[in-house]
């Protein structure tokens, strides 16, 4: 989210603060042959910096530096404070000796924290002793003119009817053990079974208090949920976002656009099936803004062969027509922020394996790539004047770092070099950016890793290939641990952007709409035939991989390709799309991209021509299967029923449940446990050396 120094005050402080200097920032130290091949213990030392924020006035940058903790498996984060212009070290910011947490800049332009209670200071003083903070509410959001507080109130639940079972009853109802549900939404991957009923929550309010006073008076009273409030400049007017139709379970969740007057007039500006975020009033209280997508329900209603476009609308406050500023413009914007004269809509977008700032003009709908370079940019914020912005900078040869830079993306400057230690010991291995036709012509983009030390004449290499998940999603400039592990192993490692990748255009996102794997797995193939013929790589010792989205694509090729791999690694994915429907968190992708639930027939039928398990008497391919004990998005099943298939068979397999993982098997230990047995079996099938005899 694009952030700004404008904070309101509710974040958490604490006492007696201290910075304490880190080491002087000085140049990226070279990477170079010299150095050591990446280690698994380095998996401890490699730290993620992030969570940029600036101060009002843009002098200070605020970040986090999040240490993997071997010990406890724990995650330590720590808030460091650097100047914007680079001129000094960063502080790291400490009370009482003890870490921070929650820290951000108040409107003021104090740094606001936690620990033991909220504390402020004025980051000019660092010496001096910090002072006792006040927070509102957690969602509470003053008026420009800070007359008003708004947020908003769940209304009471009528108390449960006594009930009126006998005692023999009400024994053997204490006695149970088990669920009893009926919603239609019990699961949710992450959460515990059953998840509550959403729409049995209860309505909300949306209430403003005159600052200083307790007394709140109520703006909204009806059936909605209420969210997003954000004011209009002149204080007297309120927007916000509402799902009118949010207790019909049937229907596909839904914003839309809403405003209210301090008096308490409701009015609707939408009803049409789109679904409305990102609200916000520009500075001079001309237009409200907003980010429009086609909702679910329009999708299926219209029987669309596309999920359509995502785009930035403007509307003038007095009423006019709703402007589509993105409209020529075919990529997906991000969270927006309006600059200070009214004049641009500040936005992030995915541009390829690329991340970077734009912006759009109000209401020209000129729209202007901000940052530049192979990278990716993540969390940019800028100040309140619109003069300075601070980001993280991601490529896949490094960790990430803060940087900083003028609006207008001139005059960049590395801001912190955490890592410099390491870049020092460890050669990191280098990615290439390739273009390729696919088999029918489509212009397709993917990175090819370096094996450590990489010199031609020791080849041929062995070759690891990684779907990302999603599918709409991409992959690009950011540091992979993993991959870097593989590479620093001796093995080519190849990532696509296939087809139904995000940040090349609404055409190429949607293009496996009804298909999926059939055009998706034709690219990645192209792309595999493509760095054979250009690379010392061994066809014989070619293996995929990927997770979610990727596990389904290793499914789907180790069936449609079955002399291709060597092996095969398969990180929670579908095998079979018509025992996923009803078992999975996630129904809506077999209602839109496969045009149909199970019990029609054509979508069934597309569900079996498109599930890998359909094919499983093809599989020659060695796999080894990972998945998490309560998935709820890929359920657990979905790679047993096929690790099932090829062990019947006689196929060599494996399978690696993780107890208690949802979806994104997480956890420090988990993570290392996991490339341990993933480099076992890429060394057990793709070595041309015996490999090691144990598991992890």
């Amino acid at each position: 989210m694009l952030q700004s120094g404008r904070i309101g005050l509710s974040l958490p402080l604490t006492a007696a603060f201290v910075c304490v200097c880190a080491a002087a920032i000085g140049a990226m130290p070279p990477q170079g042959p010299g150095g050591r091949a990446l280690a698994i213990e380095d998996y401890y030392r490699i730290r993620s910096v992030g969570s940029p924020s600036i101060s009002p006035n843009g002098k200070w940058v605020l970040y986090t530096v999040q240490t993997r903790i071997e010990e406890d498996n724990s995650t330590r984060s720590e808030a460091y404070l650097v100047q914007s212009d680079g001129s000094s070290a960063p502080r790291r910011l400490q009370h009482d000796g003890k870490a921070v947490t929650a820290a951000r800049f108040n409107e003021e332009g104090w740094l606001q924290y936690s620990s033991g209670g909220l504390w402020k200071i004025d980051p000019e003083k660092p010496d001096a002793a910090p002072v006792k903070a006040e927070s509102l509410p957690s969602g509470s959001v003053p008026s420009p003119d800070g007359k008003w507080i708004a947020s908003t109130k769940d209304k009471p639940l009528p108390k449960p009817a006594p009930d009126s079972l006998s005692d023999f009853e009400r024994r053997h109802q204490q006695r149970f053990k088990g669920a009893i549900f009926d919603w239609k939404d019990f699961q949710r991957d992450g959460q515990p079974f059953p998840a509550p009923d959403q729409r049995a929550r209860p309505a909300a309010q949306v209430v403003i208090t005159p600052a200083g006073s307790s007394e709140a008076r109520t703006l909204t009273d009806l059936d909605l949920r209420p969210a997003g409030l954000t004011w209009h400049p002149d204080g007297k007017l309120l927007a916000f976002l509402a799902d009118s139709h949010w207790r019909d379970e049937l229907s596909y969740e839904r914003t839309d656009l809403w405003t209210v007057s301090i008096d308490g007039r409701v009015t609707r500006l939408t009803d049409d099936l789109y679904t409305y975020g990102d609200l916000d009033f520009s500075p001079d209280g001309r237009y409200l803004s907003c980010i429009r997508s086609y909702g679910t329900d329009m999708i299926i209603r219209e029987k669309l062969n596309h999920g359509g476009s995502q785009d930035i609308f403007i509307r003038e406050v007095n009423g006019s027509k709703p402007v589509n500023l993105t409209a020529d413009w075919d990529l997906d914007p991000g969270s927006t922020r309006w600059s200070p004269d009214s004049r641009y809509i500040y936005f992030t977008a995915g541009i390829g394996g690329e991340s970077h700032l734009f912006r759009v003009s109000v209401p020209g709908a000129k729209v202007e790539q901000v940052t530049k370079g192979a990278r990716r940019i993540s969390g940019p914020a800028i100040d309140r004047g619109f003069r300075t912005i601070a980001y993280s900078v991601g490529s896949h040869e490094a960790p990430a770092e803060i940087y900083a830079a003028n609006i207008d993306g001139t005059k960049e400057r590395r801001l912190t070099n955490v890592h410099a230690d390491i870049l020092a010991e460890i050669a990191f291995s280098n990615a290439e950016r390739l273009r390729w036709k696919s088999y029918d012509g489509t212009q397709i983009e993917g990175w090819l890793m370096f094996p450590y030390g990489y010199e031609a004449r020791k080849g041929p290499y062995p070759l690891i290939v990684m779907s990302h998940g999603g599918p709409h999603s991409a992959t690009g400039y950011s540091f992979d641990f993993k991959k870097q592990f593989f590479a620093a192993n001796g093995y080519f490692v190849f990532d696509t952007n296939f087809r139904s990748s995000t940040g090349y255009g609404d055409a190429f996102k949607w293009a496996t709409w009804g298909a999926w794997g059939k055009k998706d797995g034709e690219d990645v193939m192209s792309g595999i035939d493509m760095v054979l013929q250009r690379y010392p790589i061994d066809p014989k010792r070619v293996g995929h991989t990927g997770h979610s989205y990727g596990g389904f694509m290793t499914n789907w090729l180790i069936t449609q390709y079955p002399d291709r791999f060597a092996a095969a690694i398969t990180g929670a994915g579908i095998s079979n799309w018509i025992s996923d429907y009803g078992t999975a968190d996630i129904y809506r992708t077999k209602e839109t991209e496969f045009f149909g639930t199970p019990w029609d027939q054509e979508a069934r039928d597309r569900m079996i021509r498109q599930s890998p398990l359909s094919f499983a008497g093809n599989v020659k391919t060695p796999t080894l299967f990972i998945h998490g004990e309560v998935d709820q998005r890929v359920p657990y099943e979905e790679g047993e029923q096929m690790y099932f298939a090829l062990k019947r068979r006689g196929v060599p397999a494996r399978m690696i449940q993780y107890a208690g993982q949802p979806h994104g098997i997480s956890g420090h230990w988990n993570n290392v446990h996991r490339m341990l047995n993933e480099l076992w079996w890429w060394n057990r099938y793709l070595k041309d050396t015996r490999a090691v005899d144990q598991a992890f």
